[in-house]
């Protein structure tokens, strides 16, 4: 991919996106789809983000992942794996659709719960969100062509939120987890 990092101001409508495009999913999905849900930067008020809205679905079970793979290829939907992330299933959208990432999660694994961490701090804690989106914005400039190195350079702020989202919503964490 060789399209240059794009870092937007925050957009009112990536909200209406989200659902429209979760509206046809959570019909296909059914039962076995514990959640779906608005994650990424393009979930928090305010945050300046890559104009792509990030997706994920909870599973009611491990179990339920070759069924969720078939009902979202029926709608389009590529499967690409783990791509290196255990328990967290990447799917390509359709080329027409919305820009979009979906990933399903297993409920066996963090990753979920990761997600909706940093996401519920980022929008709890606006300086953090500013902090991010400077950072991200920054971060563009410096590696515009590599999104390997921007990933990787945002990971030690990411880890931070992390670490403070844990000390300070236990209990939010431990009943996500447990879901």
């Amino acid at each position: 991919m060789n399209v240059p990092i794009a870092i937007d101001d925050y957009n009112l409508r990536w909200p209406e996106r989200f659902e429209s495009i979760r509206e046809r999913i959570a019909p296909a999905l059914g039962p076995i789809a514990a959640a779906i849900e608005h994650i990424g930067s393009t979930a928090v008020p305010g945050l300046a983000a890559k104009p792509v809205i990030d997706l994920d679905v909870l599973l009611t079970s491990d179990a339920d992942l070759p069924a969720a793979i078939s009902k979202l290829a029926a709608l389009g939907y590529e499967h690409q794996g783990d791509l290196g992330i255990p328990g967290r299933h990447a799917f390509k959208a359709p080329s027409h659709d919305i820009q979009h990432h979906l990933y399903v999660c297993l409920p066996s694994a963090g990753e979920y719960s990761r997600h909706i961490a940093f996401r519920n701090h980022l929008r709890a804690h606006p300086k953090d969100a500013n902090v991010y989106s400077s950072l991200k914005r920054s971060l563009a400039q410096r590696f515009p062509q590599d999104r390997n190195a921007y990933t990787n350079a945002k990971s030690q702020f990411v880890q931070e939120i992390l670490r403070r989202a844990k000390t300070t919503e236990p209990s939010a964490m431990a009943a996500r987890t447990m879901k």
